[in-house]
C-alpha cells in the first residue's frame, strides 16, 4: 500500500512540474536543438514554387585546415566539433553542403538567437506597411499594461532593438529561477513582460537581452492587430523567399500563445542560407523588395551613439570587416560576407570546440 502511494505521488509531481516552467527545465535540462518537439508551434508554409541555390560546377572549399602545428581534414573537424550542417555558398551556388551526426538537408533545427535577426526583419516590414509608425515610438503605445509604464515610456522600439533599453532581464541560461529560463520554459510569456522594470536609464548601455527581443515580439503581435507573427513570417518572408520547407515558430502555449521571438524559429540549414542571401541582396529578392533597402543599411551598420556598440545593431552580430552575421546559443550561425558575395551556415549541436567566427573569416578570404 505504502509502495503504491509512493508511486502516485511521484506520478503527479511529475505531472505537476510538467506544466510548469520548473518541471520544463527540471525535464529538459538545457536548450537541444531538436527543442522544436517539445513546444507548441505556428506553422509557415512555403509556396508552390521553390528557390534552390545551384551547385558549383568547381567547388572551392579547404579540404584541410591548419590548426596550430597540425593539420586536420576539414570536415573531420566540423564534425568532431558537434556541427550537424553547414553550407558555403558563393554567387548563389553550392560549394560546400555537408550533414553530419545523422543529420540531412530536411533536418530540422531550432534556430536559437538567429530568430532575433528575423524578428528584426519583421520588424522592418510593419514599419514600411504603416503597422508601426518608427523606431522612435515608445514601446507604451503598443504595451500599456506594463506595470511600470511612467518609467517605461521612456523606452523605445530603437532601444529594444539596440539592446540599450536598460530594461533588467537576467540572460543566465542554467538557472532555473533566472528571466532566461521564464521565457525560454514559461507558459505566460506577455504576463512576463509586464513585469518588467528599469535596471538603468535607456540609451546609456548595451546589454546584450533575450527579454529585449521578446518585447519587440509583443510589439509587432500588437502591431498585427490579430494576425499571427507566424502569419506575417510567412507573408513577408517565407512564401516570398520560395523556401524549400515549411518552418515552425515555437510558443510559450498552445491557446493564445506568444512566439518565441527570441529565439525558436525552427527550420532547415538551406532555408536559413536563403534569409542570408536576403541581406546579401539588401532586402530584394530577384527583383522583389521583401525587406525594405534602408532597413537593410541600417541594421548592418554599426552605431555608437546612445548606448550602441560596434558589433551590434538592430539584432545583428557585425564585424570590422563588414561581415555580419544571425548567431544562436549552441554555435548556429548565418554568415554573410558581401565582399565576396559569400554565405555560410553552420548549425551544431554545441559550438564544440570550434572557433567559428575565425573560420567563417579564414574561409571567406580563400574566395
Amino acid at each position: 500500500m505504502k509502495k503504491s502511494l509512493r508511486l502516485l505521488t511521484a506520478c503527479f509531481i511529475i505531472i505537476s512540474l510538467s506544466s510548469c516552467k520548473m518541471g520544463r527545465f527540471v525535464y529538459y535540462n538545457f536548450a537541444n536543438i531538436t527543442d522544436h518537439k517539445i513546444f507548441p508551434y505556428r506553422t509557415a508554409t512555403n509556396d508552390s514554387v521553390k528557390f534552390t541555390f545551384e551547385q558549383s560546377d568547381s567547388p572551392k572549399f579547404p579540404k584541410m585546415l591548419t590548426l596550430g602545428n597540425t593539420e586536420v581534414e576539414f570536415g573531420k573537424y566540423l564534425e568532431d566539433n558537434k556541427t550537424v550542417a553547414f553550407l558555403i555558398i558563393k554567387d548563389d551556388s553550392i560549394h560546400y553542403e555537408k550533414y553530419f551526426r545523422g543529420y540531412d538537408e530536411a533536418a530540422v533545427v531550432a534556430s536559437f538567437s538567429m530568430a532575433k535577426s528575423v524578428t528584426s526583419m519583421l520588424i522592418g516590414c510593419a514599419i514600411k506597411d504603416g503597422l508601426i509608425q518608427s523606431v522612435d515610438e515608445p514601446i507604451t503605445n503598443y504595451i500599456p499594461e506594463f506595470k511600470n509604464k511612467e518609467e517605461l515610456s521612456k523606452v523605445t522600439i530603437k532601444h529594444v532593438l539596440q539592446m540599450t533599453s536598460g530594461i533588467k532581464f537576467n540572460e543566465s541560461y542554467v538557472n532555473p529561477f533566472g528571466d532566461a529560463a521564464t521565457y525560454y520554459y514559461g507558459t505566460n510569456l506577455r504576463k512576463a513582460i509586464y513585469k518588467r522594470k528599469l535596471a538603468q536609464q535607456p540609451g546609456t548601455a548595451f546589454s546584450y537581452s533575450s527579454g529585449d527581443t521578446q518585447i519587440l515580439g509583443l510589439v509587432l503581435e500588437r502591431a498585427l492587430k490579430g494576425k499571427k507573427i507566424t502569419e506575417y513570417l510567412q507573408e513577408k518572408i517565407w512564401k516570398p523567399l520560395g523556401m524549400e520547407y515549411d518552418a515552425t515558430w515555437s510558443l510559450d502555449r498552445e491557446k493564445d500563445g506568444l512566439e518565441k521571438t527570441f529565439c525558436c524559429i525552427n527550420a532547415r540549414a538551406r532555408d536559413f542560407a536563403k534569409l542570408g542571401r536576403l541581406y546579401l541582396n539588401k532586402g530584394n529578392w530577384n527583383g522583389t523588395q521583401v525587406v525594405p533597402e534602408d532597413w537593410v543599411a541600417a541594421s548592418t551598420t554599426p552605431d555608437t551613439t546612445n548606448g550602441g556598440v560596434r558589433y551590434y545593431k538592430y539584432q545583428w552580430w557585425l564585424e570590422q570587416n563588414g561581415n555580419y552575421a544571425a548567431q544562436g546559443i549552441l554555435g548556429q550561425f548565418i554568415f554573410v560576407c558581401p565582399s565576396k558575395n559569400l554565405i555560410i551556415v553552420r548549425l551544431g549541436e554545441s559550438e564544440g570546440n570550434g572557433n567559428w567566427e575565425y573560420l567563417f573569416n579564414q574561409l571567406a578570404e580563400g574566395y
